[in-house]
């Protein structure tokens, strides 16, 4: 089963997105497609990547960039002072985190980028930050252990 997208339509002024990133902090974390295991990590970051219409490949690397970057592991002292370094990362797109819930009780995706223009992106931020894969536009269950529990919204 694949997610589909509404058609495309004009988007207004105020429901513009930018790519999103739901950044959590995790012990482990997985993802399965169809009761396969497909991707794991041990301690890292689980990204939930949404990815607008007016989206590109300088977005995504700035995105990219601020994710690797992102200090929200504890340093020795026990402050969140520490970026991601050597741990694992795990990636799942979701094209739901550019719902625009604006007006009524039914979000509207009409922002976000339709797939033949996010999956490159996805897999370029992918790349980016050397991260495991979830399977682009299946129907996953993903699996978390969020730890503090730390969890951060990234715009780009």
């Amino acid at each position: 089963m694949r997610w589909m997208l509404p058609p495309a339509s004009a988007c207004s002024p105020h429901e513009r997105a930018a790519v999103r990133a739901l950044v959590q902090r995790v012990s482990r974390a997985a993802v399965s497609v169809e009761g396969e295991r497909i991707s794991a990590i041990g301690p890292g970051l689980l990204v939930l990547l949404g990815v607008a219409r007016e989206d590109d490949t300088a977005v995504v690397d700035r995105l990219a960039a601020k994710v690797r970057a992102l200090r929200i592991f504890q340093d020795a002292e026990g402050r969140m002072n520490e970026a991601l370094g050597e741990r694992e990362l795990l990636c799942v797109s979701q094209f739901t985190l550019c719902a625009d819930t604006a007006r009524g009780n039914r979000p509207s995706f009409i922002s976000a980028a339709p797939p033949e223009q996010a999956e490159p992106l996805y897999e370029r931020f992918c790349e980016r930050v050397q991260a495991q894969r979830g399977r682009f536009g299946a129907y996953m269950q993903v699996e978390l252990v969020n730890d503090g529990p730390v969890t951060v919204m990234l715009e780009a």
